[in-house]
């Protein structure tokens, strides 16, 4: 690939941190690379102590955690919120100057010349496995474990080690993106593990936000296909675009579903079990024998 001028989108930061001064991108890309297997150690782990945890649990009582659960909700929003003011300059400042087809298939400041970028996106990757820690909270509280939960958290924790090391370009918007929707995911659940009365309408909104992400993942990658396909240059590969597609698909499937079930059906008088968001953490729950209430 032809050497690419990226000092035209490095945006303008007010105050750089020494840590993000001091992040060495090439040899942290070169770690990942020899070790991104290790995310497979760690998935194996997680389905082995969370489905243990939950078997021990299903003759004991739950653990509340009101306040465990609020500092987790509060350390997550926190970093997610950093980590937006610190990415989200930089895909403005090149979608704004440069277009939707530069900001999806050239890696630029962000991976190569941008420490500030190349930091965050190195915390996004590294956070996919605290955040397991998610479904510890679940289990521990007794709630329901749905299939969107754990196969969110595991597919998302693969995919980001798999493609740290090839610096493709479409992580600018997956990465923004994410930090953006749990930016706003985090802060609600840290409200709602301290009982605050929170308009359900706000987990509506997360949960459409959640469904927006979708959309534009799966419209990224397809643009970086087309350009590929009409003999242009895109940094990414056909085998990750197809991975990514493939991954975001499936995700807006299951929370669609999920937002019919919880949004759309009318309440029902049953003692039906709550449905939980499939990437909450236990902070909420809908429960239709309640007449739509969220707790």
């Amino acid at each position: 690939m032809a050497a690419i001028d990226t000092s035209i989108t490095m945006p303008n930061y007010s105050y750089v941190f020494k840590f993000e001064a001091d992040f060495d991108t090439p040899a942290q890309r070169e770690w990942m690379r020899e070790n991104w297997q290790m995310c497979f150690y760690y998935v194996g782990s997680y389905m082995l102590i969370i489905y243990g945890t939950k078997i021990y649990m299903s003759s004991r009582p739950r653990f509340e955690l009101t306040t465990p659960l609020f500092i987790w909700n509060v350390f997550l929003a926190t970093f997610s919120v950093w980590g937006a003011s610190r990415t989200l300059p930089e895909l403005l400042y090149v979608f704004k100057n440069h277009g939707f087809h530069y900001s999806v298939c050239i890696p630029g400041p962000s991976f190569l010349d941008n420490r500030v970028g190349g930091f965050w996106n190195w915390m996004f990757t590294l956070s996919k496995v605290p955040e397991l820690g998610d479904t510890v909270f679940i289990v521990l509280r007794k709630q329901p474990l749905i299939f969107l939960h754990w196969y969110h958290h595991v597919t998302v924790l693969l995919y980001a080690w798999y493609s740290y090391s090839d610096y493709i370009a479409t992580a600018r918007w997956f990465v923004c993106m994410n930090y953006l929707v749990h930016s706003v995911m985090y802060s609600y659940y840290a409200l709602k593990a301290l009982k605050f009365k929170v308009s359900r309408y706000v987990a509506m909104f997360i949960t459409t936000a959640q469904l927006a992400q979708m959309i534009m993942g799966a419209a990224v990658n397809i643009w970086a296909y087309q350009v590929k396909q009409a003999g242009n240059e895109c940094h990414v590969s056909y085998e990750n675009i197809k991975i990514s597609l493939i991954m975001y698909t499936s995700y807006f499937v299951l929370f669609a579903h999920f937002f019919r079930r919880a949004y759309m059906k009318k309440p029902v008088t049953t003692d039906q079990k709550p449905i939980t968001n499939g990437v909450s953490n236990g902070a909420y729950h809908y429960d239709k024998s309640k007449k739509g209430k969220f707790e």
